[in-house]
Formats: structure tokens, sequence, C-alpha cells
């Protein structure tokens, strides 16, 4: 490749804008030569954050991370100047934040007796023990695609440690066996303190604050170009000795058709796939739409893609069962700091210091937390905002008589209230924003060799996935990490670039953190 290249970034979320990043820091292509294509109005996929304290904020999620992992992301966001500390990167001014606010969750678990739950123990029988510990020492080949529930039993899912993990990421018991032993390898720094959540770490805002518009706007001064409003609808390619190139992009810009001509030395990168496609937001009065991918093109160009031509993966052991892969997100935003000042009496943690608040016995298994505040940059003073989510949103909840998925925002507040005994005026004037996600844990759904394919796959020229629906040994999804990974790997390898990505970290091969897991198992 030479640094006449240009790039075409199919997807504004954060693997596009690490791409891109990576392609002019390590790859030498000049930034004019990058386009990024994004079907919304927005730049940034699901690292989004909006709104503002008249209409209420809203985040469809908040990521957490860690410095003991995160190899990639902190790789790249060291090159990144921080938008409020001139002199600093944006990995120097989160390191700093969470200095001053470390997490320590004194309220990891709530009962239906709004009681605190001892957490020190895991909660394990020796029989859990021994199937958790078999599952995690068995060959990725030999689980294929099965779910969790096929190597642990019913007891394992009534247990403290499945209540804070599975809540700390978003699992349930249907889900990949091999994705979840993955966490439990990759994350085994966290299985000796997931009670405390000592290991997380947070940014300073919400995450487009923080890691996407500082990136965007670095990227902006290389001379990136930003293309919103654009929707890709086809890739045209050819195919010479069973190697593929990319050739155009025929697209759907403001209502009008275009195409765009891939020259031979141009490069293109696919979002294949998304987690908050088809997601919808409701109100204080109204529930959100229940939306499917019929209704935006998310996962059109992959299902394209893996149609035509093997080693693509497979779209539909991801896509094809709304049931298990949905739940719900609520944001809610304040004018009075009644509910804040209860909420930090109640748990003993400030607000940015305690993580997931979870009520085990909720019917829709909820969990709120309450960041440092201001959460967004434009907050004003005298408006908090808090997030929560429920993995259950099918079930009738146990203060109001409907699911969650049929419930607005002041009904999904009715419900909180119910399972915290506070009085009703702390949510005087309170604005809910519910929001539906079908395809949020969609990536975890189980899977078998191929489903996922390769960031550059196979016998294509010009051509990568960046997104959490590639295979990256060793990594696990639903991270900032694995999309940042995926792009790195894409670009490094196309662009043939001298520089080893930054490997995995083997915690798990550390006999210390071996150890303080094997102790923690037997509290």
């Amino acid at each position: 490749m030479t640094t006449n290249t240009k790039a075409y970034l199919i997807g504004g979320g954060i693997g596009s804008l690490a791409a891109a990043a990576f392609m002019i820091r390590d790859g030498k292509v000049k930034g004019e030569h990058i386009t990024i294509l994004e079907a919304g109005s927005l730049i940034g996929g699901s690292l989004d954050g909006a709104g503002n304290p008249e209409l209420g904020y809203s985040l469809r999620g908040g990521r957490m991370l860690t410095t003991d992992n995160y190899e990639c992301t902190w790789d790249l966001f060291k090159s990144i100047p921080s938008l409020h500390h001139p002199g600093k990167s944006v990995f120097d001014e989160t390191l700093e934040f969470n200095q001053h606010y470390k997490s320590n969750s004194k309220a990891r678990l709530v009962d239906k007796r709004r009681a605190k739950v001892p957490v020190a123990s895991m909660g394990f029988s020796m029989h859990d023990r021994m199937e958790l510990l078999k599952m995690t020492m068995t060959e990725e080949a030999e689980m294929g695609n099965s779910a969790i529930t096929d190597w642990l039993s019913p007891s394992f899912f009534e247990t403290e440690f499945w209540y804070m993990w599975a809540t700390t990421f978003a699992f349930q018991p249907w889900h990949s066996a091999v994705e979840f032993k993955r966490y439990l390898h990759r994350f085994m720094m966290e299985f000796s303190r997931i009670e405390t959540l000592a290991g997380v770490k947070r940014t300073v805002y919400n995450q487009y604050d923080s890691l996407v518009l500082p990136l965007q706007t670095w990227l902006k001064q290389q001379g990136v170009h930003f293309i919103t409003n654009c929707q890709v609808q086809k890739l045209t390619h050819t195919v010479n000795n069973a190697s593929l190139m990319v050739t155009g992009l025929d697209c759907l810009r403001d209502s009008r058709k275009e195409s765009i001509v891939v020259n031979e030395g141009d490069l293109v990168f696919l979002q294949n796939g998304s987690m908050t496609d088809a997601s919808s937001l409701g109100s204080m009065s109204s529930a959100p739409e229940k939306r499917s991918k019929l209704d935006s093109c998310g996962w059109r160009l992959w299902e394209q893609l893996a149609a035509d031509r093997p080693g693509m993966g497979n779209p539909t052991a991801f896509n094809s069962c709304i049931a298990q892969s949905y739940w719900e997100s609520f944001t809610v935003t304040l004018k009075d700091p009644r509910f804040f000042n209860l909420m930090q009496e109640f748990s003993g943690n400030e607000a940015g210091t305690g993580g997931l608040v979870t009520f085990k016995d909720s019917n829709w298994l909820m969990s709120i937390v309450l960041a440092h505040q201001p959460h967004f940059i434009d907050q004003p003073e005298g408006v908090q905002v808090f997030w929560g989510y429920a993995l259950f949103p099918d079930r009738i909840g146990n203060y109001v008589a409907k699911p969650m998925s049929e419930c607005n925002g002041a009904e999904i507040l009715q419900e909180l209230l119910g399972h915290l005994r506070f009085d009703a005026e702390v949510f005087d004037n309170a604005n809910c924003i519910p929001c539906r996600m079908p395809y949020i844990t969609s990536m975890f759904m189980p899977r078998s060799t191929g489903d996922r394919p390769l960031p550059v796959p196979p016998g294509t020229r010009n051509f990568a996935f960046i997104s959490q629906f590639v295979e990256v040994p060793d990594d696990v999804v639903f991270t900032v990490e694995y999309s940042v990974r995926a792009a790195q790997m894409a670009v490094y390898q196309l662009l043939s670039v001298d520089r080893q990505v930054p490997p995995v970290t083997a915690h798990d091969k550390s006999i210390g953190t071996k150890m303080e897991a094997f102790i923690k198992a037997f509290k």
C-alpha cells in the first residue's frame, strides 16, 4: 500500500473511528483520504449520549473499562488529546479521574426486604465449583455452540456470584458457553473483587463525550471526511483467482442514490451487524416501539456478503431470536437532589464510586447506577442523571402489573420506587426515557466455529470486518476493547504495518491471580 491509499469505512461506531486513527498514526494514510459513512445522523454508534435537561438525557448503555485489560483501547487513546486538559491524552485524564473516584460498591445486591445482600461469599456449593472448573478447562472446540446451561446446574444460577457476574456483563443462562468461559479467563482478576467492582474504571463523562467526541475531533483535524445520513446498500465486487476485491459502494445519501468507485489499492472496512440496531426510545407517557431488523439496515450488508461467499460468517446465528438477545435500559434526568441523596445514604457510596445496584428479587432483574455528576459535558449544575437496565423485560413487574416492555417511563420509576421504598415525591418532575434494544446481547448468542468471520477474511484483497461480530482469539465481546482490537488487527494486516497489535494480557496465567480466584471461590 502507498500513502495514496483511500479508505472507506461503513458505519460510524468506535470500530471505524479506531480504524481511521490507526491508519493515520501507524499506517501513514492521509486523513483526507479516509471517509466514514454513517447511516444515521450522528457518529459514535453504540457509544451514544444525547439530550438536554429540558427534554431529558438518554444513553442506550454505559461501558465499564479496566486499565488491567483493554490493551488496544489505551494504546489508541494515549494518542488522542483530551478536549479539556491541554497537554494530556484521553488516557491520562481517564486515569487521573479514576484515581480520584475509585469503585468500591457497598450495595451490589439488594433483596426484596430492601436489605443489602452479603456478598463476601460467592454462594457456591462444591458441585457448582466442580462444574465451573470443568467449564473453564474445556477447549472451545469441544464446547461448540453449547449454552451456559449445558455446563452448569440450575443451582448455579441462584448464587450471589451469578447475580453479580450476569448483571455486570449482561449474561443470560442461554447465552454462549464459549463466551462465558472467555469472560472468566479474560476477567479472572475481577472474579476475586466482583462484589466491589474495584477493578472497574469509568470515563469522566458518558462514553460519547469522553471517547467518541475527542477521537472524532482529532480525526477531523487530520482531514477525515464524515458523511452522515448515508446508507450503504450494496458492495460491488469482483473475484479473480478466488480473491475478492470490493470495487464500489452503492449508497442512499439523503434519499438520493449515489455510487462510490473503489479503485485498485483502496480499502473498505465494514462494521458488520449492530448490537443497537433497531433500538427505540420511549417517554414518560409511552413505551418504546417494538422493532426488528426489518425496520433498519444494520445487518443487511453482512447478510448479503454471507449469502454470496464462504468465510464471511453467519449473521443468522446472532440475529434470529430477539426474545433471547434483547433487554431494556432507561435514563433518568432529575432536577431535585433528593433521590441522589437517598441513594447515596442507602448504598453508602458517593455517586461514581458504587457501580451497579442490582435488585436480585426483581422480576425484571433491574439494576441502576449513579455515575459521577455531571455525566454529560453540557449538564448544568442542579441536574442529575442516572441509568438503569433490566435483563428480563418480558416479565410482569413486582409493583407494576405489566411487563417492562409495555411500560412507559413513569411506570418504570414506579417499579423502581417499589424496590427502594422511597416516597414518590423524589421523582417529582423526573424524566425517564426507556430504550428497547432487540439485539443488545446478540453477540452472546451460542455460535459455531466460522459463524464469526475473521477481521480480514481469507481470500479478500481490500476488505475487512470491524465489529463485535468478528473472531478475535481470547478476547471478549460487548466491550469497547473488542471493536478497537478488531480494527487494529484489520488495519495492520491490510496495510502491512510493522508494529505488533498489543497482545491480550494473560492474567489467567498468573499464579497470584489464580490463587486469588481459588480462594474467592471457596469463601
